[in-house]
């Protein structure tokens, strides 16, 4: 596990690491609002070239509210990561509690055309308690 990163999960050589900052100067609590930013890093261990078609996640809140999210590539991108390389990228969640948990996964295709899976790690978001 790399210091940076708290959370990785690996499927057919493809490593996805996650870290999560809570982000207290874009969150209103005071309005039901709570926001973090996440830093995932996808690393190629295989032998061959992969690209990013798509994601899904799974964002749950606090209440045990899921919502579903698919789409196209990452951040505006379908990144091609050569072997032994890898893609980093930033991206956000907001939700209505200070808790909560989000996970999925990318659709990969290799250098052969073969389309597969790759997981996302479970990583939990939480908002630092706040004291009076």
């Amino acid at each position: 596990m790399n210091a940076l990163f708290e959370q990785d999960a690996t499927t057919r050589d493809i490593t996805v690491r996650v870290s999560v900052s809570y982000l207290p100067e874009q969150s209103q609590p005071e309005r039901g609002r709570w926001f973090w930013a996440y830093h995932i890093r996808i690393e190629n261990g295989a032998h061959q070239a992969v690209q990013l078609l798509s994601r899904r996640w799974t964002i749950t809140d606090g209440r045990g509210h899921q919502h579903s999210v698919e789409g196209e590539g990452v951040v505006g991108e379908q990144p091609m990561i050569a072997p032994g390389s890898s893609f980093d990228y930033v991206s956000g969640c907001p939700l209505t509690t200070p808790t909560g948990h989000m996970e999925g996964s990318y659709v990969m295709v290799g250098a052969d055309g073969r389309e597969f899976d790759v997981a996302i790690p479970r990583f939990a978001l939480r908002a630092p308690a706040v004291t009076q």
